[in-house]
């Protein structure tokens, strides 16, 4: 049988290649006379970069950013020709991924995107005409303020300080924005995402995505407050208003999809001009998914958590989806299931397995979380696979 490993990454435990590598290792001891291939995949969070570059190819230019606290850590962009286009992919969470923090390190109120504006001015420095920014995994709720400053767009006193500070922003904290724009004439820039998440309100970054990233009750409520102020800031500072192509209305763009993603990171590139598309759409398109699964008999997926957020927008939903276009089978593998069998069938997946499948196998799994995977891995070999 001809079996296609195509995971996601364990959370900050394994990366997306390692995972592939583990269960490799797993089905070849569960089934060793099947042929299997691996191709890890990503969301546009971290490990972003190391998916594409295995199939891809291109030049990997190496740089040195800015952490979320103003850190140098090393970094990259990956440039290749892509359509024609001369495009660079940029990973957010190499300059502002919460895994740089430590765990009394983790403040949305403080963090910054820095970094990131410093890995699109290496993208542009290096000729991009095309710039795709995957997002994800971030510590940040800076609405993108960071890295607007860090292309010039304004004083890092006044938005490099983290997401709380801007609720003291002066009206003229964005008075480069114009030069800017005029910088990004001609490139076009994409925001990967498949974080749908709105940037204000009760379902918006600060209320949901915040206390993961560690703000309290309070924090989220002063943070909504900071980036409200911001909001109407940057949209003052366009030179030009985007309008609706339908209606000739005013967009907001805080209202876009995308816009919320990664702690607001979304508004700053929207409001660059981005567009915004699908991160595990993306890297489908790039790895040559279609095909990979056309040629295989049964496909694999993994994640660390299969909960109600996997159902949707995710590479284990994305897998289930694109794989349904060559008829293939897909069963997930998951460090722990939280949905039922129905929801699951919805999706797609033909079969579902936990690597923890009662509370206190989970410690078990944390502590040994490539062994644990590897021989999960090879009972569902044992389950699938039909034999020679």
């Amino acid at each position: 049988m001809r079996v296609l490993l195509a995971p996601d990454t364990f959370g900050t435990t394994l990366g997306a290649t390692q995972v592939a590598a583990a269960m490799a290792e797993g089905w070849a001891a569960g089934a060793p006379h099947d042929v299997v291939r691996q191709l890890p995949l990503s969301n546009g969070g971290p490990g972003f970069l190391d998916v594409l570059e295995r199939t891809v190819g291109g030049t990997t230019v190496a740089t040195t950013v800015s952490d979320p606290l103003g850190r140098e850590v090393p970094a990259a962009v990956l440039l290749a020709e892509d359509g024609g286009r001369r495009t660079a992919w940029v990973e957010a969470a190499q300059a502002s991924g919460l895994h740089l923090l430590a765990a009394d390190e983790r403040d949305p109120r403080v963090t910054s995107t820095w970094g990131v504006g410093q890995l699109l001015a290496t993208a542009l420095a290096e000729g991009a005409e095309r710039i795709v920014v995957g997002v994800g995994g971030g510590s940040t709720n800076d609405a993108g303020a960071g890295l607007l400053a860090a292309l010039g767009a304004g004083p890092a006193s006044a938005l490099a300080r983290g997401g709380l500070a801007l609720g003291d922003a002066p009206a003229d904290a964005l008075a480069g924005l114009p030069d800017v724009l005029e910088r990004l004439r001609g490139v076009e820039l994409v925001l990967a995402t498949d974080e749908l998440t709105p940037l204000l309100g009760l379902a918006g970054t600060s209320a949901v995505e915040s206390p993961r990233k560690g703000a309290t009750a309070a924090d989220a409520q002063a943070l909504e407050g900071a980036l409200g102020h911001f909001t109407a800031l940057l949209t003052r500072s366009l030179p030009r208003v985007p309008v609706d192509l339908l209606t000739g209305a005013p967009r907001r763009l805080d209202r876009e999809p995308g816009a919320g993603a990664a702690g607001g990171l979304g508004l700053a590139l929207l409001a660059l001009g981005a567009q915004q598309r699908g991160a595990v759409a993306e890297v489908l398109r790039l790895t040559g998914f279609d095909v990979a699964a056309a040629g295989s008999d049964l496909v694999v997926t993994a994640t660390d958590r299969l909960d109600w957020t996997s159902l949707r927008g995710s590479v284990v939903s994305g897998v289930a989806e694109a794989a349904t276009a060559s008829a293939r089978p897909v069963v997930v593998v998951a460090g722990e299931m939280l949905v039922g069998r129905r929801e699951t069938m919805t999706t797609g997946f033909a079969g579902c397995y936990a690597v923890a499948e009662q509370p206190h196998e989970v410690e078990a799994m944390l502590a040994e979380p490539v062994e644990t995977l590897r021989a999960r891995t090879a009972r569902v070999a044992r389950t699938w696979s039909p034999g020679r």
